[in-house]
């Protein structure tokens, strides 16, 4: 047991240096975070960051935005977003477990939380509709035991993305909580695409 917390405490360690480094290189993501309704002290907030090395950490990721999964003990996982029109749109570490993200928000004092499909899309629903939110990377990623953190709460919204996928993720969520209810999205649209078309008072009514 000492052994795995050791070892555990060890990573924390190195993915906290990491996201610092690349914290440090944000500002070459500015262009990307306008693009997608964000700005650079957005970013700051969840520590987002820019790999630019080579080193072999790093190196397969470089290029990519950085989005770590902070928690009250420190960094836990490090995911990667692409920020061109190739290749894969998001890479995990090889062998990362599934975590939940911007798991502060569960720490602020709310009766209603939402779970988004994807990092950016929690980040813009934690920013915008005045509730906090955490994300699932991927809809297949969902925990069964991540259901017991949410039991407290009046009201919890699954949010996913409008296709087919993302509604069957919002609903077998929605599914194993009472005070859960699945926030259906019009035809090809995430949280994120309601910000850029439509504005901060179409994300706050996802709430209403």
């Amino acid at each position: 047991m000492a052994q795995r917390e050791e070892g555990n405490h060890m990573k924390h360690q190195n993915f906290e240096t990491l996201t610092a480094r690349y914290e440090e290189n944000i500002s070459l993501a500015a262009d990307w975070l306008e693009g997608r309704g964000l700005i650079v002290e957005d970013a700051a907030l969840y520590r987002l960051g820019v790999v630019n090395d080579d080193s072999p950490e790093s190196g397969p990721y470089k290029g990519r935005l950085s989005i770590p999964y902070l928690t009250p003990n420190g960094v836990v996982d490090i995911r990667f977003r692409s920020m061109l029109p190739l290749g894969p749109k998001y890479l995990s570490r090889p062998g990362a477990a599934a975590h939940l993200y911007n798991v502060p928000a569960l720490w602020r004092d709310a009766k209603q939380i939402a779970i988004c499909e994807g990092e950016i899309d929690a980040i813009v629903m934690d920013l915008y509709s005045g509730i906090p939110a955490v994300g699932v990377p991927g809809v297949q990623l969902w925990k069964d035991h991540f259901r017991r953190v949410f039991a407290d709460y009046d009201r919890v919204l699954i949010i996913g993305d409008g296709d087919d996928a993302g509604r069957e993720f919002a609903n077998r969520i929605a599914g194993t909580m009472d005070n859960a209810v699945a926030v259906k999205m019009r035809d090809g649209m995430d949280v994120n695409d309601l910000l850029l078309y439509e504005g901060v008072t179409a994300v706050k009514g996802l709430v209403a």
